[in-house]
């Protein structure tokens, strides 16, 4: 397979997973909508360029594929399938490739695409600190002045903090009255 191809796919992937989100199953179907965002539209155009480029089987792989992959977005399997179905349509139309370059913003050399897909996911190409979660907090990263060592764990204690003091808030002490 064409190295072209696959990057073509790879850099589509944002555009045409925005349009299910977007549009669902309807994708190829519904004229553009003004209230979604140009990533979502990009991706409608994306997919409606090769399924009308298709025909018959093809065409009914694609709408099936673009419906598996609509109605369950965490599917890989059902991703996978459709980047599979647009693959297949560039193979076999080389003028359907430069058409999708042509509505693809230009990817400049060297750049670095980044994708976070799920609940609470965090992507870039350099993390400091990353946290994540309901109770997470920051005051012991390095960049606030701490280290990565005495980071506070579930339950907000540091992992290693040293003991300097076990007596509770009422001035009792932790082994009872009479260890005083």
């Amino acid at each position: 397979m064409s190295t072209e191809i696959v990057q073509l796919v790879e850099q589509a992937g944002p555009y045409v997973t925005a349009a299910l989100g977007s549009y669902g199953g309807a994708v190829l179907v519904r004229a553009q909508d003004a209230a979604v965002d140009g990533t979502a539209n990009v991706g409608r155009r994306v997919l409606r360029a090769v399924w009308q480029r298709l025909g018959g089987r093809d065409r009914d792989a694609l709408e099936q594929a673009v419906q598996d992959a609509a109605d369950d977005p965490q599917d890989a399997d059902a991703g996978g399938a459709l980047r599979q179905q647009i693959k297949r349509a560039l193979r076999e139309d080389a003028e359907l490739m430069r058409e999708l370059a042509a509505l693809l913003p230009a990817v400049p050399a060297g750049s670095v695409t980044i994708t976070a897909s799920g609940e609470r996911s965090i992507a870039a190409q350099t993390i400091g600190t990353a946290i994540t979660g309901d109770h997470g907090t920051a005051a012991n990263a390095p960049e606030a002045g701490g280290t990565a060592a005495n980071a506070p764990m579930a339950g907000g204690t540091p992992a290693n903090a040293p003991v300097t003091d076990r007596t509770p808030a009422d001035g009792t002490p932790a082994d009872g009255p009479e260890a005083k």
